[in-house]
C-alpha cells in the first residue's frame, strides 16, 4: 500500500474518531423546548383529590362558640374528588398572569356526642345536627420571571387567594345557624419552571400570607408541583400535587368565623396550550 494511501486512511479514521467523541457532547448542549415554557396560552382542567381537615368557630355578639372538628364531631367526610381548572398567559417576555380553582362542599348528617355552640344556637350533646362546609379557591396571580431561558424560569408573583365560605349547622327543634363570607387572601409567590426534554416538564409553585387588615386576620400557604408530559404539540398531561392551609379569621356583620383548614393530595389534568 503506497505512503499516501495510508495517510489517508489514518486521517480519515482520526476524523472519525474526533467526530464520534464530540458528537454526544454536541448533543447535551441541544436546549429542550417544551411547550409549558414556550406557548402563550396554557389551560387545563382535571380531578383534585384532596384530604381535608377543618376546625371552625363562629362568634356572634351573644353566642361564643368553640371550635368545631367538622369530620369528628359531624362526621363528614375527609376525602372527595373534585373538579380544578387552571390556566396562564405569558406576555412581555417575561410577564405572566395565571389563575386556578376548585371548589369544595361537603355535608354531614350526625347525632353529636358532645355539646355544640354555633354562633347564637346551641346543640346538646345527643342530638341529630345536619351540616353543610362549602368552600371554594380561586387564586389569581401575576407574576415576573426575573431569570428566563428557553427551557427553565424562575420568578415571584403576587396575586390573592379567593377563599368562599358557606356553612350551616341545622337541627329539629333548634334551627339553623349560618355563616357565609369571602376572605381575598392577598398572597406573595415564588415559582419555577424547567424542561426536562421536549416532551416532559416540571414546575413548582409556593404562596404565602400572613398578616391583618380590615375584617381578616390569619395565614394562608399554598404549595402546587407539576409533572408535564406533552406527546402532542398542543395537548398534555400531568400528574400535580397541591397543599393549601388556611388559618383565618373573618369578621361579617358583628359575627366572626374563625378557620383552620387543610387540604392536600394529588391531581391528575389534561392541558392544552398555544
Amino acid at each position: 500500500m503506497k505512503l499516501s494511501q495510508k495517510m489517508t486512511i489514518k486521517t480519515t479514521l482520526i476524523a472519525a474518531a474526533v467526530a464520534a467523541a464530540v458528537a454526544p457532547a454536541g448533543a447535551q448542549d441541544v436546549v429542550p423546548l417544551h411547550p409549558a415554557l414556550q406557548d402563550k396560552f396554557y389551560i387545563g382542567a382535571g380531578a383534585f383529590f384532596p384530604r381535608t381537615t377543618t376546625s371552625a368557630q363562629l362568634t356572634t355578639p351573644t353566642g361564643l362558640g368553640a371550635a368545631i372538628d367538622f369530620e369528628d364531631a359531624l362526621a363528614m367526610a375527609s376525602s372527595k374528588t373534585v373538579p380544578a381548572f387552571f390556566g396562564r398567559w405569558r406576555f412581555g417576555g417575561r410577564w405572566r398572569l395565571e389563575a386556578e380553582y376548585f371548589r369544595l362542599d361537603r355535608s354531614g348528617d350526625t347525632t353529636i356526642g358532645r355539646d355544640i355552640q354555633w354562633g347564637d344556637k346551641f346543640y346538646p350533646l345527643g342530638t341529630r345536627v345536619q351540616s353543610r362546609f362549602d368552600f371554594a379557591d380561586l387564586r389569581i396571580s401575576a407574576g415576573y420571571s426575573f431569570f428566563r431561558t428557553k427551557d427553565k424560569e424562575f420568578g415571584v408573583g403576587l396575586g390573592l387567594h379567593m377563599a368562599a365560605y358557606d356553612v350551616s349547622l341545622t337541627a329539629d327543634g333548634i334551627g339553623s345557624e349560618q355563616q357565609d363570607v369571602t376572605a381575598p387572601l392577598p398572597v406573595l409567590s415564588v415559582y419555577g419552571q424547567f424542561a426536562l426534554t421536549d416532551r416532559w416538564a416540571v414546575s413548582a409553585r409556593l404562596d404565602r400570607f400572613s398578616l391583618a387588615y380590615e375584617n381578616y386576620d390569619g395565614s394562608l400557604t399554598s404549595l402546587g408541583v407539576d409533572v408535564m408530559y406533552q406527546p402532542f404539540k398542543h395537548v398534555g398531561f400531568g400528574l400535580g400535587y397541591r397543599n393549601l392551609f388556611i388559618d383565618a379569621q373573618v369578621e361579617k356583620s358583628g359575627r366572626t368565623l374563625s378557620l383552620k383548614q387543610t387540604f392536600q393530595g394529588p391531581m391528575l389534568f389534561m392541558n392544552a396550550s398555544f
